[in-house]
């Protein structure tokens, strides 16, 4: 059996960030090979993550990245079993590392991609295995995705104070001048704040699937039972018309101003700036969901 030094400890604690007896235990098992007691440490978090497979992680941290001029950016969710573990220093610099691999991620959307991606020969996932042996609870990435814009324009985010909910959205201008104007920033940054108040379903009616208008219709339809038929397609297309005013962003009444619509919002913003302005896409995401 190899002798386990206190430097030994301190080298393999320094590199896991596990705890000085599970340090010592695992070079012990590992008869003080450093490699075999990484090994040891993650195979713990991968056993606490099986037993924990079926428990919901529905707390966590929204976290969120955005380039200098404002071109780039990505949102994510890492998620927890619960608020304790969340408010945790672990926990935060996971959800602080994560933003470094949604980066280097080559996909948009997707976080098993983004589970996938790997710095400096370490995954995310193993990242997050590492951190479930040290925390002894199921972690996992949430939702992710990234924002690029190659014109004109800017992406804008907004981050809940609760840190739980988060909202990127994209802008396209005529010229960088009105991507830089204050006034169209103001407005996208208080839109931000809009969507994560609303959570509108999609951009405008054409995001919305078919399945859900059928739904809304046959419910509407349901409704009017005893009325003439042409009647009950008036009132039906009137229902579906707020439905769309109600569930999409562009339609939405403004929060700060509901004489006027989200998209009457930022065109104005950007003809005072001096050019256009139009959202083009927008995500919304909470932990736990």
């Amino acid at each position: 059996m190899a002798e386990i030094t206190a430097a030994m400890v301190m080298n393999l604690r320094k590199t896991s960030g596990q705890g000085m007896m599970d340090c010592k235990n695992a070079l012990n098992e590992a008869d003080g090979d450093i490699k075999k007691a990484m090994e040891i440490l993650r195979k713990k978090g991968l056993a606490t993550l099986a037993k924990r497979a079926g428990r919901e992680t529905s707390e966590g941290l929204v976290v969120s990245y955005i380039s200098d001029n404002a071109k780039e950016a990505t949102l994510a969710s890492l998620c927890c079993e619960t608020d304790f573990v969340a408010k945790s220093d672990d926990f935060k610099a996971a959800a602080n590392k994560m933003l470094e691999y949604a980066k280097a991620c080559s996909a948009d959307d997707s976080a098993e991609a983004l589970a996938e991606t790997e710095i400096k020969g370490k995954k995310l996932s193993e990242l997050i295995t590492d951190t479930i042996a040290k925390i002894g609870e199921k972690i996992e990435v949430g939702n992710y995705a990234k924002y690029r814009i190659t014109g004109p324009g800017l992406i804008v985010v907004y981050i809940h104070f609760n840190k739980k909910t988060g909202t990127m959205i994209k802008v396209q201008t005529n010229n960088d001048n009105v991507a830089a104007s204050d006034l169209v920033k103001t407005a996208a940054s208080d839109i931000a704040m809009h969507i994560t108040a609303t959570k509108p379903l999609a951009l405008d009616s054409s995001g919305i699937s078919a399945e859900i208008i059928e739904s809304e219709r046959k419910i509407y339809t349901a409704q009017m039972t005893g009325k003439p038929a042409n009647i009950i397609e008036k009132i039906v297309d009137g229902k579906m018309k707020k439905f769309f005013a109600e569930n999409c962003l562009l339609d939405q009444a403004f929060v700060k101003d509901d004489s006027k619509t989200v998209g009457q919002i930022i065109a104005e913003a950007g003809k005072k700036a001096g050019g256009e302005a139009k959202i083009t896409a927008f995500v919304q995401f909470s932990v736990g969901q």
